[in-house]
């Protein structure tokens, strides 16, 4: 049986899909509103994923205190991922105002006395609109074992646990170049962090495409939908729609390979964008449809498409997942959100109306 529900619209861009995240960004702190319109579609909100969604999962640190990056209402969208003590970047920047020494600007007159705080780990939601004030306070829990405006002689090692979702390098907005995206962000930090300490920062969970906990995430989803519905029979295939080879091909190939190798071999070993999926998957293929209307533009010689004929592209993927050319080959290329749920239709032979 090809069940509804089987089409995972991951990062579709600029259309239906892409509004339909939008129109959700701001669901934490929300619970009356629980459907919205996207054209002529009703959305529920918990048919919407987000990047960072999978925290949910992360219930061992809901209680414990920590540090929160990103912008916008990050503070709501932590509490709706269920952690209940955390402190933001600009908090702590408040209440350490000599911790943020670029900006000339800002820097205090007076050298205040701060109450202690302690942290017990890291979230990073997003990126921020000051990097430089996060970077620095950031690693100034990191460095501290969670105690800012403390000194420590030697840092330690492992730090304090790190969470961080959305891992694009690069995005596609109004600009005719992608701008930078939450990826690069952590790579900044992960740079910093590695030459001043000479250890690697180490990710307690990496969650957003192309992490095989998000896909597994979205499976349990729509696995819920779907018995929601009262659709006994299990969900075998998998669509997965976006305009980013890097992330969203790429993300659902390595779901694909993921599938195949759990189907024949049980589910493999996987780092810090790993399983923690309630149910074993019940779905033995993920199909990868690239659309043309965001990061991927066959038309624009600076699109990151997978280069035809010639050498390896560069790998803009984080630097957590090994590089593998053919994972950014999707199964199917076509123009839009709205062709690739037609494409979705003919191939489980369902009736165009």
């Amino acid at each position: 049986m090809a069940a509804w529900g089987c089409v995972a619209a991951l990062g579709a861009a600029r259309g239906l899909c892409w509004r339909a995240a939008r129109a959700a960004a701001g669901l934490q702190g929300r619970p009356a509103r629980r459907c919205y319109a996207v054209g002529p579609a009703q959305v529920d909100a918990d048919q919407v994923i987000l990047s960072h969604s999978p925290m949910k999962l992360f219930s061992e640190y809901h209680e414990k205190r920590m540090l929160v990056s990103g912008q916008g209402p990050v503070m709501e969208n932590a509490q709706g991922l269920g952690f209940r003590n955390v402190v933001t970047v600009d908090e702590l920047r408040m209440a350490f105002p000599l911790l943020d020494m670029v900006d000339l600007e800002r820097r205090l007159k007076t050298t205040p006395s701060p109450a202690p705080l302690f942290f017990k780990g890291v979230l990073l939601l997003g990126e921020p609109v000051r990097w430089e004030t996060s970077l620095q306070l950031i690693m100034d829990v990191l460095l501290s074992n969670g105690s800012p405006g403390a000194g420590l002689a030697t840092p330690p090692y492992p730090h304090l646990p790190v969470l961080a979702s959305n891992m694009d390098l690069l995005w596609m907005a109004e600009a005719k170049m992608p701008r930078f995206g939450h990826g690069t962000f952590l790579l900044c930090l992960e740079t910093i962090y590695q030459k001043v300490t000479g250890k690697e920062l180490r990710y307690e969970g990496l969650m957003g495409k192309p992490s095989i906990l998000t896909y597994q995430y979205a499976e349990d989803l729509i696995r819920r939908q779907a018995e929601r519905r009262g659709w006994a029979a299990p969900i075998r295939k998998l669509y997965a729609v976006g305009d980013n080879p890097m992330s969203d091909v790429y993300g659902a190939n390595l779901f694909h390979q993921y599938l195949q190798k759990a189907t024949h071999d049980g589910a493999p070993e996987l780092g810090a964008g790993g399983t923690r999926q309630q149910q074993p998957s019940a779905s033995q293929s993920c199909i990868s449809i690239l659309v043309c209307t965001g990061v991927y533009n066959p038309r624009n010689p600076q699109s990151t498409e997978p280069v035809l004929g010639g050498g390896e592209p560069p790998f803009h993927g984080h630097r957590d997942l090994c590089f593998s050319p053919g994972l950014m080959e999707a199964s199917h290329v076509v123009n839009d959100v709205n062709e690739a749920v037609q494409l979705v239709f003919r191939k489980e032979g369902w009736a165009l109306e």
